[in-house]
This record gives C-alpha cells, structure tokens and sequence, in this order.
C-alpha cells in the first residue's frame, strides 16, 4: 500500500486495518508525519505538531495490540485538535499571542474521549484568534491557505483543520463551529464538516465567550467517517451544562437512509441573503438529484429578517467581556479587527444583550414555523462565496452589490443560534476547480437523520475521487 494509499485512507478503514494487522500504528503515524512534514510549510494547517508524542502513543497501540488487549473503536488512528479545543499538556493558544504559551492541564471532554478510544494525537490545527472570525490566521501563526488554490483562503475558523483533512494529514479533524467555523472551511476545501445539534458533544473545558452557540463537531472526507467519529465523541458529560444525554449511539446504522418518506425545503434565499450565480447555480443542481433519489423536494423561500444584528451584539458582548480586560497590557498584539470589535461592544448594555437574545429566540420561532413544521429537512447553499483571497475577512461585495461583515456566511450563523444540526458536504467544483459546499439541516436533536441524507446524496455523487487533484496543486 502505497503512501497516498494510506493517507487517503478513510476514519473506518483506518481503525479496521490496524484491528486486522493489515497496517500499524506505528507505520500509519510515520506516514502521515511524512506528509505533514512534506506539506504543511506550504499551507500551514498544523500550528503545533506533536510529533514525538504522536510516535510514542504509537508504539503504545502497537504493543497494546500485540498483547492482545481490548482496543477502543480508534485505536492507533492520528487526529488533529483545532488550537481553540484544549489538550492537556500540549500548548493550546486560540491564536492568540496572549496564550502564546498556555498548556492545560486537563482535556476538552471530546479529546477525553478520543484518547480514551485509542484516538492519537498528531497535532493543533490553525485557528483564527480565539475563533472570532471565520477565516484563519493570526498573528501568532500566520494564515493557512485553501489546498485547491494556495492563494485563497480555507475560510475558518476551522481552516487548519478542514485543510488537513482535504490534504491527508489526518483522517479526522476535530473543530469548533460558533458562526459556522466547521461548516464553512468544509465548503471552502471540499470536505465534510458536521455541526451537531447543540449540546450533542460536550464542550469545555476552555477557553470562554462562546458557551451559548458553541458546537464541537468532526471534519472528516466522508459522511461515514463523521457518523463514526461521533459514536465516540457524543452524549453526556455533566461538565457541560447543556450536554444531551444520549451516549454510544450508533450513527452509522442509519446512513441507509430512504429518502422517499422525505419532505425536503430547497431555500436558496432566507429572505436576506445574496449568493454569488455560480454557488447558486451549483447547489441548484445539487439540490434537484434529491428528487432523483425519491424525496419531495420544494423550493422556499422564506423571507425570513437578517438576524446578523442580533447575532453580532449576542457574541460580541461576550468575547468583549473576556477580552476587555487584557487590552492594555495586549491591544496592540491582538488582531486590529478584534480588537477594534471589542472596542465597538465594551459599552453593551444589559439590555441590548437581552434583547439580541430575544431576537435569536424568535428567529428560532420564525425558521420553525416557516420550515420545519412543514418539511423534514432543508438545503441551502452553505456559504454565498466562492473562496476567497488569502487575508481577507470576507467579501464586502457579492454580484456587484454592497453587502453587510457577515453576508457571505449568511447561511451558516442562524443555525448557532437556534441550535440545530447541519452539515456540510461537497456539491460540485467551479470552472477553476473550487469546491461549493451544500448544507443540510434537519429538526433539532435529528442529527442522525441529517447524517443520512448527507449519506445518500454522497453515494449518488461521490466526491472522493477528487482529492488526488490536490496533489497536483500542492
């Protein structure tokens, strides 16, 4: 098998190969080092490699399957952890110069379960600082950039990792997704992000501001290999206060999903959002397969109100609480836009927090009552953009016309507010070869079935055939 082989193998073949004794440990993890070390100077989605470590806990799966011991459904497979998810006795920054040097001293519940699974560590990925913004890069590590074209952004803030996985260091990265930070980098770099409902993978111990809309979810290059991850990483931990209580699901059993019993919404516009015509065009297409494939599909189109106001004041408030204190000793090393955001927001009344909360919440009532007492799932384009240029934050035009910060990721934020489970897969590639993400979201608490229809539009257009055209690239 050769070396392209093994890095491209998925999350679940990797885990039955070293259960077979067709692959070790150890010569998985050297490999994927190998390409790590090949290519992560040119994209830069590792910020902390671990590799010494990542060898060691290899030879200790290697000598646990020798002496036949019980192995956890990840035994020996490497993974990466996005630098926002902390990991006890690896330095952990956010991106940000402040934690230049922080090391936890215990673990995020979800890198608790990956290891206690046999899951190994192989490195941090890059992150935007502190994850405000869904691009990546800081001024602690630089930008990564989109392994389909280097000279564009990964989107973010997820970016280091969705780039690893396109590009086989990894089989499974885990990211973090406030305003769309997983499901976005995933379009971008033609990956499988998932954003489960909120509370289905305990989040924290770490760093704060993003409790309320904060999800932890896998970035995987296939939807099996996400449903396998969150067989380990999901359900309860009382640590997180807003955990679910379900634990050992198995996610997988329901990718044979029969989409004829589906009533599916194809919302290409929310009421407030503009697209670009080619990631139209593309997730157009891909929304008619599903009537292909047997579901009642419908284009809506809802004519919901922008909640960007509410959903700026809602996070901007509380990254402000966390930051404001370290802005004299640090505000000239935190990202100008961060810090200009922490300016804007350090005066927010009690009030206006309440109210951006109130808004979230009948945005909620809104998307429900327009959509999911109606249909069983709804499509959307998952970002209004193609990839853009490296070191920007988004663009303020889209199809000639001034649009507001956050109009490209229009798609992508509600969803954290309101807390249901999305995920985004391929759905086509531009003329220059860029990919185009497709987002499916289902009723809260249906990550399962979400999973499943993202299942069955993958086995209808499979899209891992692509990924030998990075290696050109890179």
């Amino acid at each position: 098998m050769g070396d392209f082989d093994i890095c491209y193998m998925s999350l679940f073949d990797m885990a039955q190969a070293i259960r077979r004794k067709e692959v070790s440990p150890v010569e998985l993890v050297d490999t994927v080092i190998q390409r790590i070390e090949r290519l992560n100077p040119r994209v830069n989605a590792f910020c902390t490699p671990t590799f010494d470590y990542a060898r060691q806990k290899a030879r200790e799966a290697e000598n646990a399957i020798i002496e036949k011991k019980d192995l956890g459904l990840l035994h020996g497979v490497p993974v990466s952890i996005k630098d926002l998810i902390f990991t006890k006795g690896i330095r952990t920054t956010g991106g940000s110069m402040i934690f230049e040097n922080f090391i936890p001293e215990e673990n995020d519940v979800v890198v608790e379960r990956l290891e206690s699974a046999g899951a190994i560590i192989i490195g941090k990925t890059n992150t935007s600082e502190f994850g405000w913004a869904a691009i990546t890069h800081n001024r602690l590590f630089g930008p990564t950039l989109n392994p389909w074209k280097l000279s564009l952004s990964p989107g973010g803030s997820s970016g280091g990792a969705a780039a690893a996985v396109a590009l086989g260091m990894g089989p499974l990265a885990i990211g973090s997704d406030g305003g769309g930070s997983i499901r976005i980098p995933a379009s971008f770099c033609g990956v499988c992000g998932f954003k489960p409902s909120y509370g289905r993978v305990p989040v924290g111990p770490g760093f704060p501001g993003w409790e309320t809309v904060a999800h932890v979810g896998p970035i995987t290059r296939n939807v099996r290999d996400a449903a396998f991850a969150m067989e380990v990483i999901a359900g309860r931990d009382d640590r997180d206060i807003f955990s679910l209580p379900e634990r050992h699901q198995k996610y997988r059993d329901y990718l044979n999903f029969n989409l004829k019993r589906c009533k599916i919404a194809w919302v290409p516009d929310l009421g407030y959002t503009r697209i670009e015509s080619m990631v139209a065009a593309i997730c157009n297409q891909a929304a008619r397969i599903f009537d292909s494939l047997g579901a009642a599909i419908e284009e809506v189109n809802p004519h919901l109100p922008s909640p960007e106001s509410a959903f700026s004041v809602h996070v901007g408030t509380r990254l402000s609480a966390l930051l404001e204190d370290y802005m004299g000793e640090w505000g000239d090393k935190i990202d100008p836009l961060l810090a200009l955001f922490i300016q804007a927001n350090k005066s927010r009344t009690a009030r206006e927090y309440l109210e951006s909360r109130w808004e979230m919440v009948k945005w909620y009532g809104e998307i429900n009552r327009v959509i999911f007492e109606k249909y069983d799932y709804m499509l959307t384009p998952t970002v209004a953009v193609l990839p853009f240029t490296s070191g920007g934050y988004g663009p303020r035009e889209i199809e000639g016309r001034k649009v507001s910060p956050l109009a490209w990721m229009a798609f992508t934020y509600p969803f954290n507010m309101t807390g249901h489970p999305a995920v985004s897969i391929p759905c086509g590639w531009d003329m220059q070869g860029l990919p185009v993400g497709l987002q499916i979201i289902g009723h809260r608490f249906d990550d399962k079935g979400v999973l499943g229809v993202a299942a069955a539009y993958e086995e209808a257009c499979p899209w891992n055939n692509k990924y030998q055209i990075i290696s050109n690239v890179i």
